[in-house]
């Protein structure tokens, strides 16, 4: 690598910023043919375009005008920051036709004579914008940008040659990213369809091979879940099955308690995926043994007491302790652990449901210790984990994959737009 030439641009000199429509919430709808953009649509922490799941009401059915309607490919970014770190993040429109662009979103159109439109995507998510971006915000409660404060932001960027090699590079790490994940969540849903299919429906194979439920299979009433439940399985809670503790947090003025940690230290932010193969906290063996944390063996399922996660569950694939916030179910019998992580990920509204807290949600370990959960017999449980541990040994795979280009993107993402570095390179799709 070396260091390139660049030189000092003005945004507004290189690209041009819309802003969207004002769409009217009387046509704001469950159901449509178009769907607004709104902030929720970014997620800000991978820079990449995200499904937004935080409302209901995301299609628009009254008139617009159609330069609002976005084409696939084309750059996005936020004008609010609902989250802190919002400003300067970036995202692809996945398909043409399908979204509008509402007054919370910017569209990014470079010139493509100056700006390479791969590089333009990276760049504006650098740090060197998000800091002006910040300095320039609105001090509102939710801050605010604008095109013109966009456009405004000074950058310096190299020749078109050295731009497009940067922008490929950085394209083809993300897209790998995006590959591993995609791969990943279809194995999940595959596992959890199996999951639903043989322990929610309880079509799992009877002797025959055929669906059990559907095909006959004897159910009996269980009268402490108020339910029928095939013939033979048994009921029971998570503390008769698991051990379960949560964690602690070391004081944090005691600088001892942190620097140079090689004990990695969870908190239940990181419960928003689920299988957990890194962690960016870490704690030292003093802080751990002045805190109430306990380390958790690699297999442990953790689920999140409060905060945006509360209820959600994942999977810790090497050892770790974790914050308050988080719950960790050790099964007494390894044959359950998978099963017991489906099972408590599908009463995550239930969960939900039973929190309580006004500014957020809050879910008591005692309630994670007294959830009732069905026993399946040995030989289906058997049949299950077959499946489901050759399906997580390909999720953790992609995973430490992921997390590693991650890293590698953001570090030499600063070291690329500051002309420190430059690139030659062939991306393996091994």
């Amino acid at each position: 690598m070396k260091a390139m030439m660049l030189t000092k641009h003005k945004l507004g000199e290189l690209l041009e910023v819309t802003r969207g429509a004002s769409l009217s919430g009387e046509y704001f709808s469950t159901q449509g043919d178009y769907m607004r953009l709104t902030c929720g649509n970014f997620d800000y922490q991978n820079n990449c375009f995200k499904s937004n799941t935080s409302k209901d009401n995301l299609y628009y059915t009254g008139n617009f005008n159609q330069e609002y309607l976005m084409k696939k490919d084309d750059i996005i970014t936020p004008l609010t920051e609902q989250a802190v770190g919002l400003l300067g993040s970036t995202a692809w429109v996945p398909e043409s036709g399908k979204y509008i662009q509402s007054q919370d979103v910017a569209k990014i159109t470079p010139n493509e004579k100056l700006l390479d439109k791969k590089f333009c995507y990276y760049l504006i998510s650098s740090k060197v914008v998000k800091q002006q971006l910040s300095a320039a915000a609105q001090q509102t409660k939710i801050r605010h940008t604008s095109p013109d404060k966009i456009k405004d932001c000074t950058v310096w960027i190299p020749s078109l040659e050295e731009q497009t090699k940067v922008g490929q590079f950085l394209y083809d790490i993300d897209s790998k990213i995006a590959l591993n994940r995609q791969i990943n969540d279809n194995l999940e849903a595959m596992a959890r369809q199996l999951y639903d299919y043989w322990f929610v429906q309880f079509d799992f194979p009877d002797e025959n091979g055929r669906p059990y439920k559907s095909s006959g299979g004897k159910m009996v009433w269980n009268e402490m879940l108020k339910r029928d439940i095939p013939e033979a399985w048994e009921t029971s809670t998570i503390k008769d099955i698991a051990k379960t503790y949560s964690g602690g947090t070391p004081k944090s003025t005691n600088s001892e308690f942190y620097e140079n940690g090689n004990i990695p230290w969870i908190n239940s932010g990181e419960l928003n995926e689920p299988i957990i193969t890194s962690s960016p906290n870490y704690i030292t063996q003093l802080g751990l043994d002045n805190s109430s944390a306990k380390k958790y063996p690699k297999g442990t399922i953790l689920i999140a007491l409060y905060g945006a996660t509360a209820g959600k569950v994942s999977y810790l694939s090497f050892e770790a302790c974790s914050n308050q916030a988080v719950c960790g179910v050790m099964t007494n019998n390894k044959a359950l652990s998978d099963y017991v992580r489906y099972y408590l990920s599908s009463l995550y509204e239930h969960f939900v449901t039973l929190s309580t807290g006004s500014a957020r949600s809050n879910i008591s370990q005692e309630t994670v210790k007294d959830t009732m959960i069905i026993l399946p017999s040995n030989k289906i449980l058997a049949m299950f984990n077959k499946v489901s541990n050759n399906i997580m040994k390909v999720l953790i795979s992609n995973k430490i994959q992921i997390d590693s280009l991650t890293k590698q993107r953001d570090e030499l993402l600063p070291l690329l737009m500051n002309g420190q570095a430059t690139v030659n390179y062939h991306l393996s799709d091994d």
